[in-house]
């Protein structure tokens, strides 16, 4: 398994219509509502806000298989002006679970997060998500336990 981080187009974003709208992809979402209806409409602002001027506050990308070229998943993290802090976002698509894209896809998160100057990657997990084992084995902490989630953090200027 090699996966590479690809900048998708607007003709690319059907695959995060594709996670979005899949209920056994967004089943971790359960504490946010789950699945996302995410109509084509809004594809081309959203690409310009996430892509375009990302302003050094965003970052997007499709995880990309590289020998076969499918796409499995997603990573991204943002700037929270509520929150103060840069939230973190993978998301492996369900037929592609348990194999090791979402481990790969964090590591590669957090490196581009540090290569863009991000210093702490915070991530809001629902308390049930098995992926806060897979979080805290890549260096994360809880650093708040709350309601319905794990608020869980990473320092990285710890990776090499």
């Amino acid at each position: 398994m090699k996966l590479t981080l690809y900048v998708p187009t607007l003709d690319d974003l059907w695959f995060r219509r594709r996670m979005l709208e899949d209920p056994e992809t967004m089943a971790y979402n359960h504490a946010w509502g789950g699945t996302i209806p995410w109509p084509r409409e809004r594809w081309a602002s959203w690409l310009d806000w996430w892509i375009v001027r990302s302003e050094g506050k965003r970052f997007y990308r499709y995880l990309k298989e590289e020998d076969t070229g499918d796409f499995v998943g997603e990573i991204a993290y943002h700037w929270d002006d509520r929150e103060r802090m840069t939230l973190a976002d993978v998301i492996v698509y369900a037929p592609f679970r348990d194999q090791g894209y979402g481990r790969e896809g964090l590591r590669l998160l957090c490196r581009a997060a540090k290569e863009n100057g991000i210093h702490v990657l915070y991530d809001d997990i629902a308390r049930d998500n098995p992926a806060i084992g897979l979080f805290l084995s890549e260096g994360f902490t809880i650093a708040a336990e709350r309601e319905r989630t794990r608020l869980l953090k990473k320092d990285l200027s710890i990776l090499p």
